[in-house]
Formats: structure tokens, C-alpha cells, sequence
């Protein structure tokens, strides 16, 4: 997987090395681009990923499904059954989970961060677009807020790993999706797999049976 920058860069000499590439996009032009380069196929994100003005995934991904002839994984704003259906509906033919995986019980991530994203609602994520921090989606922590309201930071990306792994939520940005907010509590990988497969096939049963009323 790549991402962040001119595709052709890697696509190439990935390939000699015997790689499939997913390039992930969150725009239509850099998934035409990603295709132009030769990838093997395309992870479309959208809600805001690195692109304060980037469409959401319901308006993205069928846009890019359209134009795009390559296998397509959705990513953005999916975390179970319902999301992974609707997903496939608007034309990917997978799905890839960041925060919900984040926060599963084998990610070793700290539980001050797993508690927080499972206590999170919908409202609890902010867009931060700032001097000298790639633009992205965060936990609304104190932090966080101090940024937004000033328009700068005052912790950079140096403190990830003691946020991630000791815990301490002032330290550096806390990077989630807005699915933070259904996102209930922590399980293991294999229950979300399991559940998210047999909930993709129930939604779209139940919803072939409303069509049909």
C-alpha cells in the first residue's frame, strides 16, 4: 500500500520486486493518476483524509467506481456489516477498518486510547488542517481543541508512540475517524471480522426485502 504523493514514484519498482499496489486516493483526479502509474488497484478514502475539502466516501467512492476500471477497497467511515454492505453497493469490492481495528483487543495501542475512541460519539472528532501537521482527522481531546481554536500546534508527531503505547493523550494528535462515534466497545479481530462479514450479508438481505415490499 501507498500513499501520500506521485504514485509513479514506487509503482514500478514495487512490481520488479514481485508487489501488488494499492495506492490509496482521495480525490477522483488522484485515482486516475494512481491508474495512469499502473497500480493493481485503489483504497478510496474519503470524509476529509489529508483534504480538508475531500468529498465523503458516499460521494467518492461511486464517483471513483465509475471512472476507474481496477479492484476498489473503501475505506473511510466503515466499522461493521451495515458499512461494509453499503461499501459494496457504491461499487468497492472491499473494505479496510482503521479505527475500528485500532481499537480491537490484539492492537497494542494503549487502553487510554482504545477507551477513548469507544467512548467517543459522533460529534468527538475534528478536522485539523495546521502549520506544520499533515491535515487529518483527530480525537477532539484538549490538544486538539487548543490547535483548532489557534490555528497551530503545540505538540507535533514526535509524541505518537507515547500516546500510542504509554497512553498519554496530550502527547501528539490523536488520529481517528469519525466512526469513532459507533464504534461500542473492544473486541477481538477475529469477532469483527466474523461479524462484519455476516452483517454485510443480512443488510443487504434486509434491504433486497424492502425493495421488494
Amino acid at each position: 500500500i501507498t500513499s501520500a504523493g506521485d504514485p509513479r514514484v514506487m509503482t514500478g519498482r514495487l512490481h520488479d520486486a514481485g508487489m501488488t499496489v494499492f495506492h490509496v486516493v482521495g480525490s477522483l483526479r488522484n485515482a486516475l493518476k494512481a491508474a495512469d502509474a499502473g497500480v493493481d488497484g485503489v483504497i478510496v478514502e474519503g470524509g476529509g483524509f489529508k483534504n480538508p475539502q475531500a468529498a465523503s466516501t458516499l460521494v467518492l467512492l461511486p464517483l471513483v467506481a465509475s471512472r476507474v476500471r481496477l479492484p476498489i477497497i473503501a475505506a473511510g467511515g466503515i466499522c461493521d456489516g451495515p458499512s461494509m454492505a453499503a461499501a459494496l453497493v457504491l461499487g468497492a469490492q472491499g473494505v479496510q477498518m482503521g479505527t475500528r481495528m485500532l481499537t480491537s483487543a490484539e492492537s497494542p495501542i494503549h487502553d487510554n486510547l482504545k477507551n477513548a475512541v469507544v467512548g467517543a460519539d459522533e460529534t468527538a472528532t475534528v478536522m485539523l488542517s495546521v502549520r506544520g501537521l499533515p491535515t487529518m482527522r483527530v480525537l477532539r481531546t484538549p490538544t486538539a481543541e487548543r490547535a483548532l481554536a489557534t490555528g497551530r500546534s503545540d505538540v507535533g508527531l514526535d509524541g505518537i508512540p507515547a500516546l500510542y503505547f504509554t497512553g498519554d493523550l496530550a502527547a501528539s494528535m490523536a488520529n481517528t475517524g469519525q466512526m469513532a462515534g459507533r464504534i461500542a466497545q473492544v473486541e477481538a479481530v477475529a469477532d469483527i471480522i466474523d461479524q462484519t462479514w455476516a452483517g454485510a450479508r443480512a443488510a443487504l438481505d434486509d434491504a433486497r426485502a424492502r425493495l421488494d415490499v
